[in-house]
């Protein structure tokens, strides 16, 4: 009997626990989860390899797709209020989600409504930032600004409000691969840097050469 309600009392705490523990998968966004690779999720959305397309420089090392939902075929697509979602890609491993809502689908919505909705599939936000009225003090330059976060000791979802159109959108990542990408962006923009006295020169002495290649042949070809 003992070994009857130490079950039960076991089965109880699953099934009211199963559902925090759903609600707190900050890794996931719907069907899509961090740490998947970028064929996976080409499949998934019915992309292709020439719609990846590199962040800096042809690195493949920072690689980004660009899906829009609403674009695709059947009744679900058509009813998506998501209006972009694009993924990020670090080492072919995908680390970052930065979610559009379409603004017709939340037309009218406030701040507070955004956080309650995302709240019921989250659980309850980690902070909540102050709403403050826009004005004149509000730097031009903002163009997002956070709303509400979710977050645990892996990964980051993030709610954010557009300054513009006061649409809103979602940022999940990864916190230890951001980091990586971050270092390793860090590194390249250095390489970049120090290498553009250089590719400038080679730049213009190109420029200069099809000119001269150009002045050469209408030489050849003018007639007074």
């Amino acid at each position: 009997m003992k070994t009857i309600r130490s079950a039960v009392l076991c089965l109880v705490v699953l099934l009211l626990t199963a559902p925090m523990l759903r609600a707190q998968d900050f890794a996931k966004y719907r069907n899509f989860s961090l740490g998947t690779n970028l064929a996976a999720i080409l499949k998934h959305t019915d992309q292709r390899l020439p719609d990846v397309k590199a962040t800096h420089d042809g690195s493949v090392l920072f690689q980004e797709l660009t899906w829009h939902p609403a674009n695709g075929i059947g009744v679900s697509s058509r009813s998506e209020n998501v209006d972009e979602l694009v993924f990020s890609f670090y080492k072919g491993e995908l680390y970052k989600m930065v979610v559009t809502y379409d603004r017709a689908s939340t037309e009218g919505f406030t701040a507070d409504d955004m956080v309650k909705l995302i709240s019921a599939k989250y659980g309850r936000a980690t902070s909540v930032a102050v709403e403050i009225d826009a004005g004149a003090n509000e730097p031009y330059t903002m163009r997002e600004k956070p709303v509400a976060s979710w977050e645990d000791s892996q990964y980051s979802l993030n709610l954010l409000r557009s300054s513009y159109s006061n649409g809103f959108g979602l940022v999940i990542y990864s916190k230890r691969v951001a980091a990586e990408a971050d270092a390793a962006l860090a590194q390249v923009v250095k390489v970049d840097e120090q290498a553009a006295p250089q590719k400038a020169i080679e730049r213009q002495k190109k420029e200069a050469d099809a000119i001269e290649l150009t002045r050469q042949k209408n030489q050849k070809s003018f007639r007074p």
